[in-house]
């Protein structure tokens, strides 16, 4: 397995890879990988020739407030779990050989990026578009995956790759959970006991939106009703939102029907998890 950290060494690589007919899967990461992030892996590795992960903390997704200093880091461990699943290159690039002195072109989007985590987050999706859109002119995949926990970038980067003709096929993986249901995220590390119990919230209160849904329930609100008022049963819980929007447009929705996300951003304390499911009606 290769640990490349610059863009030359990876398109030379791809290079080496293209010219013996062989197909590639990319699977973007943020690193401090998981059970989640292996799927993503495995996914890959069961439908392409050669995989190549890329473990870059983008700076550019992330907000003057936001965790950038503090995301957990662990290239050791990454590396590690990346070599077990049968990973053929990592691209681990510095922020500056991403973003060269004076870089100022950027990819934007609107309708998806301003609803769900767009609404506190307004920078994030032009960060992750321009990343993801990097990747795919240096590592030239044939597919990439993404994980649907996060539902509303797997929908942006999905119409970004049509808008734009990029001949990448994005692949959405399901969400992996933890025994008790939270879903896997670097992001749980932050919680402590007592919080990480409360996060259970997020896995419970869908649990009771998707029994409604599955009971018959077509009206948005009232779905929305259940799920916020079984978060707001947990004292550490802090709602960012809860929304039901139509999956491949990202805009809010008045009755279930087609392809739906049912999505929610909630605070345990000081850190922010987000979890969702999709429904096809």
């Amino acid at each position: 397995m290769l640990i490349c950290n610059q863009i030359a060494m990876v398109r030379q690589q791809v290079q080496e890879w293209k010219k013996s007919g062989l197909s590639i899967g990319l699977v973007p990461t943020m690193g401090y990988l998981h059970e989640g992030h292996k799927s993503l892996i495995d996914a890959a590795r069961k439908e392409n020739d050669r995989v190549a992960v890329s473990i870059f903390v983008n700076p550019m997704q992330f907000g003057p407030n936001e965790d950038l200093a503090s995301y957990p880091r662990d290239l050791e461990k990454d590396a590690k779990l990346c070599e077990d699943a049968g990973v053929d290159l990592i691209f681990h690039p510095q922020p500056e050989e991403m973003y060269k002195q004076g870089f100022c072109t950027y990819v934007d989007m609107n309708g998806l990026t301003t609803e769900l985590c767009g609404k506190s987050r307004p920078i994030h999706f032009r960060g992750v578009q321009t990343v993801v859109l990097k990747l795919f002119h240096i590592v030239t995949p044939d597919r990439a995956y993404f994980g649907q926990k996060d539902a509303q970038q797997l929908a942006v980067v999905k119409r970004m790759v049509q808008d734009l003709n990029v001949g990448t096929e994005i692949i959405g993986c399901p969400i992996i959970r933890e025994e008790d249901g939270l879903a896997k995220s670097s992001r749980n590390t932050y919680l402590n006991e007592k919080e990480r119990q409360a996060a259970l919230v997020l896995s419970r209160s869908l649990q009771v939106g998707k029994a409604l849904v599955d009971a018959g329930e077509t009206n948005a609100q009232a779905i929305r009703q259940a799920i916020t008022g079984e978060i707001e049963k947990e004292p550490m819980a802090k709602i960012d939102y809860v929304d039901i929007v139509d999956f491949e447009t990202i805009t809010p929705i008045e009755t279930v029907q087609g392809s739906v996300l049912v999505a929610i951003a909630v605070f345990i304390g000081k850190t922010r998890l987000i979890d969702n499911f999709i429904v096809e009606k």
